[in-house]
């Protein structure tokens, strides 16, 4: 497997909040994540940071994520843990009340494939050089349109279609979105909106589908995505199963 992560800050925000990883344990499974940080002041880079550091390290000590089952019971052992921390770090800070972040990550094993999701970080997949998107966004635009009251274009040109309905820090409990996928795919694809919101499905693959390096094409994503504003950090974490 090739893969290769990167985080920018973008043209507007000062700092990035965004964090992003990927790792691989002691039986050659591996853990992709991205995480979008909010809060501002610096607070959205530490909710961010939590979760990924929690995760990588966690998931670097295993000897293997186990079955199917263990690994779902660990995905959501592992967010409830980093959301205590960030809640407890907000307790600990109160000039940081109201941080949090938004988590999306995708465990790849020799027999499954799972991608969990809290937040509007999206996760893909890339087969027969398509990308299809995986996890559901938590935003109060999506609730629109799932209910019938927006459409998808309306939803796009929302002026709260930031606005989040779920993210960790953000209560006591959290509860993640766990999706099991068909194993036989060529990439798995994860973002923060910092690139969705600048650039549509049909611009990333043609990006995917190029004849560039692994390292290129998430270099010239982040790069369009910056040509075309750049209003928020951008975050991308790629991953290739199979020759392309």
């Amino acid at each position: 497997m090739e893969n290769y992560y990167l985080t920018d800050p973008g043209k507007v925000r000062e700092q990035n909040e965004d964090s992003v990883i990927i790792v691989k344990n002691h039986n050659n499974e591996y853990l992709m994540a991205v995480a979008d940080g909010m809060g501002g002041h610096s607070n959205g880079e530490v909710a961010s940071s939590i979760a990924i550091t929690h995760l990588a390290n966690n998931f670097k000590e295993l000897k293997s994520i186990g079955t199917k089952d263990d690994a779902i019971y660990w995905m959501r052992a592992i967010t409830n843990e980093i959301n205590a921390l960030i809640y407890k770090y907000t307790e600990e800070n109160p000039n940081s009340t109201g941080m949090g972040t938004t988590l999306v990550m995708a465990l790849i094993t020799d027999s499954f494939l799972l991608f969990g999701n809290i937040g509007d970080s999206s996760g893909y997949v890339i087969k027969n050089e398509q990308i299809h998107k995986i996890t559901t966004d938590h935003t109060l635009v999506n609730l629109l349109v799932q209910s019938g009251e927006l459409t998808e274009k309306e939803a796009k040109e929302h002026p709260r279609k930031n606005v989040l309905m779920k993210a960790l820090g953000a209560n006591v409990t959290a509860e993640i979105d766990v999706f099991d996928v068909e194993n036989d795919v060529e990439g798995i694809f994860l973002c923060s909106d910092g690139l969705t919101n600048m650039l549509d499905d049909e611009q990333i693959i043609k990006v995917l589908n190029s004849d560039l390096s692994i390292e290129e094409k998430v270099k010239k994503l982040i790069y369009k995505s910056n040509n075309r504003g750049g209003n928020d950090n951008i975050s991308v974490a790629y991953l290739v199963k199979r020759g392309e």
